[in-house]
This record gives C-alpha cells, structure tokens and sequence, in this order.
C-alpha cells in the first residue's frame, strides 16, 4: 500500500476491523519510511450481473426489482418484507457465487418460484401466473395440481 505523505510502497498494518457492516474492511497502517500513519479500507469487488430478457435485450441485475415481483405476489398475504429480502439476498448470492456473468430471466423466475413456494403457495401461485403466462385456467390448473401432487409427497 503507498503512502499517501512519502509515496512508500512498504507498510504495516497496525489494526484491522470490520466496517460498514461487514461490507468493508477498515485497516490502519503505518508507513515503513516515514512512521506516518493512515487509514485504508478494502471492499469486495463484485462484477455486474446483466440479465438476458426473453427478448434478447439485456439489463443489469436489480435486486430492488426482484422485490418488488415479489412483494406484488404476496400482496394481502402473512410474508414479511424482511423474509423476501431474505430470498433476494440469496438469489443474488447464489448468481454472484456462479461463474456466469449472464443470467436469464427465466433462471431467476425459477428461483424466486423455488423461495416464494417455500415461503407461501399463494403468493408461489400468483408469481408462476404472471411469469409462466398463464393463457387459461387449464394451465393454471395443472401447476395447482403438480404443487399439491408434491405437498402429498
């Protein structure tokens, strides 16, 4: 780490702590050449997701977004906010973890529907209907049928 007063590549560090919750990383240093001492805090780089839509266009990935989805799905329903906030955070831990830079919407769909369905099969339901495009009550029917076929199990 360089000085910022002499320019000295050469430093130790004399404490380390967590900031930021956690987010950070906040280290006091001493300079080797000129005893000064400074403060530097290092950071997780994250690369940017983008997510490909069924169109083809693509967009950064906004968690605030994947939110939203589901907060309209649970509308009226016993799930907390902090409990989707939950499931966002581990979506985007789960694509952040993976080597693909790329997701698709349909990926991300998948994943909220395997979170909401453990959370609320209403709100698991009302997501599929507008993610899956419902066309009929048929289709609708059958995804009622396969999640109580799995209930059972």
């Amino acid at each position: 780490m360089k000085c910022p007063y002499c320019g000295y590549t050469e430093s130790r560090v004399i404490d380390s702590r967590p900031a930021e919750e956690g987010a950070t990383i906040r280290r006091r240093r001493e300079c080797l050449s000129c005893s000064r001492r400074f403060t530097t805090y290092e950071i997780i780089e994250r690369l940017p997701l983008v997510v490909v839509k069924r169109d083809g266009s693509r967009q950064t990935f906004d968690k605030v977004k994947l939110i939203n989805g589901m907060v309209r799905a649970c509308e009226k329903r016993p799930v907390s906010l902090p409990r989707l906030e939950k499931i966002a955070d581990d979506i985007e831990q789960e694509l952040q973890s993976s080597l693909e830079r790329e997701i698709s919407t349909t990926e991300i769909g998948e994943m909220v529907m395997r979170g909401l369905k453990d959370v609320d099969e209403v709100a698991y339901v009302r997501f599929a209907s507008v993610y899956r495009s419902f066309k009929d009550i048929n289709t609708f029917m059958e995804e009622l049928t396969k999640l109580l076929e799995q209930k059972e199990k």
